[in-house]
């Protein structure tokens, strides 16, 4: 998917809650991956996300953004492939506080990566899930979206790209209570009569 399809996406999506829901996400994405190489992704044993790998560092990229690149963990890993590629399970063990392990399940997680997770909690990493219904893993995540297989809008790969994208963009300050209670204020009172 390119730019100017994530650009179609977002247009169509834009009166669905999916962009304001994904924009979440990925600002808690791109606030507690800070560190360079403190981003562990990792997938499910028969799905790695290496397409969102892909995007994810791109992002970092064009975005002087270095806590994006994330390191890619895989159930089983070749011993011959390049030390990117060869980052394993073993990697989620030494999780610790300052790391991000962001979690992307179509699938219900196995109880293997659910113990990993856990014990990646425990030990302060914070844990984010994208995943397709799993009460098990956005349960132990400390932020989780949820793209329901039977949604319709957004395909679980389309929540990918616009995670991804959105993870790219500067992070807005969040508006403190006040501004908050103007504005409802504003909109219950109605415009000002002079």
């Amino acid at each position: 998917m390119d730019n100017d399809q994530v650009a179609m996406l977002r247009e169509v999506l834009s009166a669905t809650g999916w962009l304001e829901r994904t924009g979440e996400f990925a600002r808690a994405l791109r606030v507690s991956a800070r560190r360079p190489g403190g981003l562990l992704l990792v997938g499910t044993p028969g799905d790695d996300p290496w397409h969102l790998a892909a995007h994810l560092d791109d992002e970092s990229r064009h975005n002087d953004v270095p806590g994006l690149a994330p390191t890619l963990v895989r159930w089983e890993p070749p011993p011959d492939a390049p030390p990117h590629l060869r980052v394993g399970l073993d990697r989620l063990a030494a999780a610790r506080r300052g790391e991000t392990l962001f979690v992307v399940a179509e699938e219900d997680a196995p109880a293997p990566l659910l113990e990993r997770v856990d014990d990646a909690r425990r030990t302060g990493a914070v844990v984010l899930a994208l995943e397709g219904g799993d009460r098990e893993l956005a349960g132990l995540a400390h932020e989780a979206l949820t793209v329901p297989p039977a949604d319709g809008l957004v395909s679980f790969d389309g929540a990918q790209h616009l995670v991804s994208a959105a993870a790219g963009r500067p992070v807005e300050p969040r508006r403190g209570l006040r501004d908050r209670l103007a504005r409802v204020l504003a909109t219950i009172s109605g415009p000002v009569v002079d």
